[in-house]
């Protein structure tokens, strides 16, 4: 099996936890997960088997939306609900306070500059971040850019504040709410966090552990293993041609001249040569992306999915 599963991650599982409980199901060892969830978050955690495992990095790097809830008035050393209470503040829901925290909320559009928190997987001097703050050590943390593509506020009912985030790769939505607590001086938290898109897979098309495992219990999970080449689906796509020799050199990972590769229907009428293209065999098998090389008038390979998993 070679593929790409929109798994739904549940609460009270790590993404680790996931791709063991994946391992049991499947019955094989080569899977990995896109990009980390929390224990308590839940949502959209694809997971890649077999040979598509080569796109993991490639798919942590997109773009991610989350619902979450801000819980403004307390401040936590985890800062989410799951942590230990540093300080308190009595919110009182008016109106005026509703407004500027929901301005608040919406100023962080665009690029800032966000501090990972303690409790994170990040590493200093060898040591993950979250293995000090359990030992009680907090050290410094070089503040990363991180870019808020999208934010709305989806209802407000203080103290609890309902929003919708899209973000680029590396952004801790639980510092984010931290951070919209620090500017409006009262504190805060995050109560919780759904991770609804990743990249191309969204929410409605993942599935749960349970859910897949009855799926191969009955033969029905390979129509749910979504093909390794689907996330390069905006590239233009090339097919050697059988009468050549095109075959024999994709399949050991070697240039080609354009000649002996012809683009699919969908990409006849565009300007050749393509920059990156998407590669199959005449016989149709996905072999990976190739991007022109002007100089020496050729396609180079620049990822390949070839060999056993």
């Amino acid at each position: 099996m070679d593929g790409i599963i929109n798994v739904y991650k549940e609460k009270g599982y790590t993404s680790h936890d996931v791709v063991a409980k994946m391992r049991g199901i499947l019955r094989m060892k080569k899977i990995g997960h896109t990009g980390t969830l929390d224990p308590e978050a839940e949502g959209v955690l694809p997971v890649c088997v077999g040979k598509a495992t080569k796109l993991c990095d490639f798919l942590t790097d997109r773009t991610k939306t989350y619902r979450a809830v801000l819980l403004l008035g307390r401040e936590t050393d985890t800062q989410d609900i799951t942590g230990n209470i540093l300080s308190e503040t009595f919110i009182e829901a008016t109106e005026e306070l509703e407004e500027k925290a929901c301005e608040a909320v919406r100023s962080f559009a665009g690029p800032y500059m966000q501090i990972p928190p303690m409790y994170s997987a990040l590493k200093v001097n060898g040591k993950k971040l979250y293995e000090l703050a359990r030992a009680g050590k907090e050290v410094e943390r070089q503040p990363r850019l991180v870019e808020i593509l999208d934010i709305q506020v989806e209802k407000a009912e203080l103290p609890r504040i309902w929003i919708l985030v899209s973000c680029s790769k590396g952004t801790y939505i639980r510092t984010l709410c931290h951070d919209i607590g620090k500017k409006l001086g009262c504190g805060g938290c995050m109560e919780s966090l759904v991770r609804i898109r990743s990249g191309s897979f969204c929410l409605e098309d993942s599935l749960k552990l349970e859910e897949i495992e009855a799926l191969r219990d009955r033969g029905e999970l390979a129509a749910h293993v979504i093909p390794l080449e689907m996330p390069f689906q905006d590239l233009p796509c090339l097919i050697m041609k059988a009468e050549k020799s095109g075959d024999k050199l994709v399949h050991n990972g070697n240039p080609f001249e354009e000649v002996l590769a012809e683009p699919g229907e969908d990409f006849l009428l565009e300007k050749r040569p393509f920059a990156r293209a998407r590669v199959y065999d005449s016989k149709g098998c996905f072999i990976g992306i190739y991007r022109y090389d002007e100089e020496k008038k050729r396609y180079q390979p620049q990822r390949l999915f070839l060999g056993g998993s």
